[in-house]
């Protein structure tokens, strides 16, 4: 066990929190991954998964989901587009799943409404330079009450108290 989570421990059971915000905390700071055997953290994204290529999802591999998760969420964006955080793919209510495949979207899984008003996978396709796409895996104690309609900002407000995990992959892609 980490210092920092000791210390947490140790303050929170001190203070008498009660014993779900100590598991929320722990869960947190918990062991839930999210990478791809395409790219590397911090890595090149390979053309074949941008608008340059076949614009299709890159394989994601998920560990770690706290065994209570009743669904995931993930929320792929680009911090660094001109006009502001562009939204290229948003997934919600995935049943507790270990792999995203290539090119498909797990069985019962919603996909929102993304920036280009879609509800599928948008590659990356930076205008210029090289930007950071950065894949946001959540774990949620429940599913959600949301249809196809929602965007980024309506699954971001309904999952805000519900996150038991949550972990981050960013890929890097400009055109050549």
């Amino acid at each position: 066990m980490n210092k920092r989570l000791l210390i947490i421990l140790i303050v929170l059971l001190i203070t008498g929190c009660a014993k779900k915000e100590l598991t929320q905390e722990v869960k947190q700071m918990g062991e839930l991954k999210l990478t791809s055997p395409v790219f590397e953290n911090n890595g090149k994204i390979p053309g074949k998964y941008t608008c340059q290529g076949d614009d299709i999802n890159p394989r994601l591999d998920i560990s770690g989901v706290p065994s209570d998760a009743k669904s995931l969420v993930l929320i792929m964006d680009d911090p660094d587009a001109p006009a502001g955080v562009w939204d290229h793919w948003i997934l919600f209510n995935m049943p507790v799943v270990s792999k995203i495949e290539e090119n498909s979207v797990p069985s019962g899984a919603v996909q929102g409404k993304n920036s280009w008003g879609k509800n599928e996978y948008g590659g990356p396709c930076p205008p210029s330079g090289e930007h950071r796409y950065v894949f946001k895996l959540y774990a949620l104690d429940i599913t959600l009450d949301l249809d196809f309609s929602a965007d980024k900002k309506d699954v971001e407000k309904a999952i805000e108290e519900h996150i038991l995990a949550q972990t981050k992959l960013v890929g890097l892609y400009s055109k050549g």
